[in-house]
């Protein structure tokens, strides 16, 4: 296993650098020197619901380990650690979980100029001042490389069940609904992910006029785009929505940029100030 120190000088001062993990999310940039975080838990503290990781652990594993303290982390299955938190897009459970930046506590992570720098705090009463982890999820690696992170963990439900019923709107059953983890929505049918007592999830599914199955629906993989709830009723195609959430999952690539104009403009200034020469995953991000 690789420390940090040796993680950043191998990330270095000169130059273009990427960082991979196991390429589930994009992988690293070609052609470009190539480098990998620490892997492996740190510690675990189950009274203080944190757990502390290399960015390279693997989300599956990290995953695995939590539940033997009857815990998880909100993170996306598959791939690392540092992945997801790059990336930054949460899964299908965001309704009952919140947002991926939300896990994130602290990291120490690697600048373009080499050095390990400190954000946040092991927990939300230790940070003042600015958020620099939140501007780190969804940065794609090009403001700092992930090492090491403390992570907010979250306890396992006693139960945990995906249902589904016919509906060409979404938003009665929605509204049946007692703080869903998940509802998501094709058009012709809803999912939804509901956890806590089986009796209780059991009750709430027969009230709504849920069946169980096996899970949620396969996600297109066209696009991603964020939607008011209006404009959802208003899809058309193969796609599924996260209702409650504003996210469309479409099998057709986005007509237009993700993003807005004043947003891609703040997330290159950004570049500019923590990376002046673009070196880190350069061509990766807005």
């Amino acid at each position: 296993m690789i420390a940090l120190d040796e993680f950043a000088a191998a990330v270095g001062s000169q130059g273009p650098v990427t960082i991979a993990g196991l390429g589930t999310r994009g992988g690293a940039v070609p052609g470009v020197h190539t480098v990998t975080a620490p892997l492996g838990i740190d510690f675990v503290q189950a009274d203080e619901m944190i757990v502390s990781c290399g960015a390279g652990t693997p989300v599956d594993e990290l995953v695995a380990a939590m539940a033997a303290h009857g815990q998880t982390v909100c993170l996306p299955a598959g791939g690392t650690v540092g992945g997801a938190l790059a990336v930054g897009h949460s899964d299908v459970r965001r309704l009952g979980y919140g947002p991926v930046r939300d896990t994130l506590l602290q990291a120490r992570y690697v600048s373009a100029a080499g050095e390990i720098v400190k954000a946040g705090g092991p927990t939300v009463k230790n940070v003042s001042g600015f958020d620099l982890c939140r501007l780190l999820v969804g940065s794609y690696g090009t403001l700092g490389f992930l090492g090491e992170v403390v992570l907010r963990t979250r306890p396992l439900a006693k139960h945990s069940q995906w249902f589904v019923t016919d509906a060409t709107d979404p938003y009665p059953v929605f509204a049946a609904l007692y703080r869903p983890v998940s509802v998501l929505w094709d058009g012709r049918r809803v999912w939804s992910l509901l956890e806590g007592h089986p009796a209780d999830v059991e009750a709430q599914a027969t009230s709504a006029g849920l069946a169980p199955c096996g899970g949620p629906p396969v996600l297109p993989t066209g696009s991603r785009r964020s939607l008011s709830p209006t404009q959802l009723v208003e899809l058309a195609g193969d796609f599924v929505a996260e209702i409650g959430v504003g996210i469309v999952h479409h099998a057709q690539p986005a007509t237009q940029a993700a993003v807005g104009e004043r947003e891609a403009a703040l997330s290159r200034a950004l570049r500019v100030r923590f990376d002046p020469a673009g070196r880190l995953n350069p061509g990766l991000g807005v």
